[in-house]
This record gives C-alpha cells, sequence and structure tokens, in this order.
C-alpha cells in the first residue's frame, strides 16, 4: 500500500515557493508490539471514556478547548477561533537562512523526520535546484512551519537524492548542561588512564558504520513470549553468565581493552578462513581407499 503524505503545503525561500507533500520517514509502529490493558479477572478490555464530573460521560461535540487562568477558572476557545487564527503560511516550509550543519546540536532534533518530495510536474526543477545546491554545499535550511497543529522550527536537509524535513526542538524546551554541573565531580584522571581510555576508544573506533546491524532484541524476546503464552508453553529464561564487577578504573580499562582486541582478532580470523572454512573448498578434499 502506497504511503499517504502527512501533510502538503509549499517549501518556500525568498521568491521560490515549491508544493510539496510530506511522508513520515519512520515506519508506523515501528515493529513495536502493542499490549492493551485487560482487567485481572475477567480479560475484558479497559476502556477509557470522556466524563464530566458533573453532567457524567459526555460526546465529542461537547467538548471545546480551553486555557486555565487561575484554579478552575478557564478561558473558552471556539473551534471557529482557533481556525481565524491561521494563515496562508500556516501551509508553508519558509526557510528563513541555511546553516553548516555542525552549528546545530543534535539535541535539538526531536525525532520526527518528514521526506519532502515534489507536488506535481511544475515542482520538479526548483525542487532538484534545492536538493542539489544543498547536497553539494552539505548545508541545512532553517524554517518555520506549522505541523501537527502548532508552530515548530525545522531543518531541511539533502537525503538520498530527496529533500528532509527534521522538526527541531526550541531553545526554551531543551535543558541546558549547566543545570547539572554540580552533580559531577572533576574526577582526577591520570595519564595512564587516559591513555588506556583512548587506546580502548580508538580499539572501537569502527570506520564504517552500518546501522542495520542493530535489532530490537527485547521485542523479539516479546514476541516469543507471547507466542509460547499461546501455545500453553512456558519460557524459562537463560541465566545470563555474571562476571566479577571491576571495581578500579585502571583495571576495568585494561580488561576492556584485552576483551576488545580478543574480539577483533577473532573477527580477523574468521574473515581470513573465509566461508568455507567449515566444510573446505570443493575438489580440494583428499579421497581415502
Amino acid at each position: 500500500m502506497a504511503a499517504r503524505p502527512s501533510w502538503d503545503g509549499y517549501l518556500k525561500f525568498n521568491l521560490i515557493s515549491v508544493p510539496v507533500k510530506a511522508y513520515n520517514a519512520t515506519v508506523t509502529g515501528g515493529g513495536k508490539i502493542g499490549l492493551h490493558l485487560v482487567h485481572a479477572k475477567c480479560h475484558n478490555r479497559i476502556r477509557y471514556q470522556k466524563v464530566c464530573p458533573i453532567h457524567g460521560e459526555v460526546t465529542k461535540d461537547e467538548i471545546v478547548s480551553a486555557y486555565e487562568i487561575a484554579k478552575g477558572q478557564y478561558v473558552v476557545l471556539e473551534p471557529g477561533e482557533l481556525a481565524e487564527l491561521k494563515t496562508e503560511n500556516d501551509k508553508a516550509i519558509s526557510i528563513d537562512t541555511f546553516i553548516h550543519p555542525d552549528a546545530l546540536d543534535p539535541i535539538y532534533f526531536s525525532g520526527s523526520t518528514y521526506y519532502l518530495v515534489p507536488d506535481g510536474r511544475v515542482a520538479q526543477k526548483p525542487y532538484a535546484a534545492i536538493q542539489e545546491v544543498l547536497a553539494d554545499k552539505k548545508l541545512h535550511g532553517i524554517a518555520q512551519v506549522v505541523f501537527a497543529g502548532r508552530g515548530q522550527v525545522a531543518a531541511v536537509r539533502a537525503m538520498g537524492g530527496l529533500l528532509a524535513m527534521s522538526l527541531l526542538s526550541y531553545t526554551e524546551q531543551v535543558r541546558k548542561p549547566a543545570q547539572f554541573e554540580e552533580e559531577v565531580s572533576q574526577g582526577e584522571v591520570s595519564a595512564e588512564e587516559r591513555r588506556l581510555a583512548q587506546t580502548l576508544i580508538e580499539a572501537s573506533t569502527s570506520e564504517a558504520f552500518d546501522l542495520s546491524r542493530y535489532h530490537d532484541e527485547y521485542t523479539a524476546r516479546l514476541a516469543k513470549l507471547i507466542e509460547a503464552h499461546s501455545k500453553g508453553k512456558k519460557i524459562v529464561a537463560e541465566k545470563a553468565h555474571e562476571e566479577p564487577v571491576v571495581i578500579n578504573l585502571m583495571d576495568a580499562l585494561r580488561q576492556s581493552l584485552d576483551r576488545t582486541r580478543k574480539a577483533q582478532e577473532g573477527k580477523k580470523a574468521h574473515r581470513a578462513a573465509g566461508p568455507h572454512s567449515k566444510t573446505g573448498r570443493a575438489g580440494t578434499r583428499r579421497k581415502t581407499g
């Protein structure tokens, strides 16, 4: 089934206006197993109802938006009034400036990214022009957009031949590191400890990173547990091998470095042996008798 756009409007910069559609870059659900809440005795699904303490359960058309200005005192806003606040710019991703990626700390990325694609034939050329320049110059466009019912700031960048829009957090929405400085004491690290830590990190650094080797192991175990329950089986988890806790930093660094080197040597030996290491190559086996 073809994906449905989450948003449609215009990508604007200066006098350039490109009709675009936005598609969520992440898969809905993402393999997550949804669990329901049920009553422990009868296993009926727990239902949540909209209830007024005076009138009891109410319908959707009886509910309006309101802002609490004091305890128990509200300013009621009608749907029509909220609609009047919208302007034509609410359907636009308005790029204000362009920056180099390292000017934006990753902490400001909120985790929501959307692919922007040209909407219609007329949008193809201006879309391609912006995409190619951003890819070539490795720049991010910083834009304002009304998305999911509220004004947001976003980064627009080239990604895999497309433009992608990542929603950002505003400065006031992100806690600053200074708030936690008092919880970090400046422990003295010796030159040897620093050298071992640097060696360990360098030995564990990947030149080519492949995110696809990471998988949701918890969800896989949960699926196995659910399947076992459905078949009337009981799963007994394996006891994890408990290694002695290393308290001393120097010992921990040395043992970690030793483990890392052994793991890398094992990988090199496996690669050197090749895919025929277990069975032997056809045609090289000696006949007996």
